[in-house]
């Protein structure tokens, strides 16, 4: 079984920064990958970044280039460096773990960039 707890959401400007984390705990087995997702009010779940045990690293169309994700297996830590923020990214952020065992899923953090 594997957890995860996401934090590091909150309320920031237009152009501001934030930086996700999430602590994952429980075993990983390789291969795997560790992603973020999110969901804004009304719309589908959406890809905003992956990154896989090998190394490739994948974003979602409208946030390359503003943000970066990265992971620290040893520490078993995902992280999400979000730049230039956009009103269009206020969601909750989810992290999300699939590995040869099953997919498991955070519980959510909210980012709502707003002036």
């Amino acid at each position: 079984q594997v957890q995860l707890v996401e934090s590091g959401g909150g309320l920031v400007q237009p152009g501001g920064s934030l930086r996700l984390s999430c602590a994952a705990s429980g075993s990983i087995f390789s291969p795997n990958n560790m992603a973020w997702y999110r969901q804004a009010p009304g719309k589908e779940r959406e890809l905003v970044a992956i990154r896989t045990s090998s190394g490739t690293t994948n974003y979602g169309d409208s946030v390359k280039g503003r943000f970066t994700i990265s992971r620290d297996s040893a520490k078993k830590m995902l992280y999400l460096q979000m730049n230039n923020l956009e009103p269009e990214d206020t969601a909750v952020y989810y992290c999300r773990v699939q590995h040869p065992r099953g997919i498991y899923w955070g519980q959510g953090t909210q980012v709502t960039v707003s002036s």
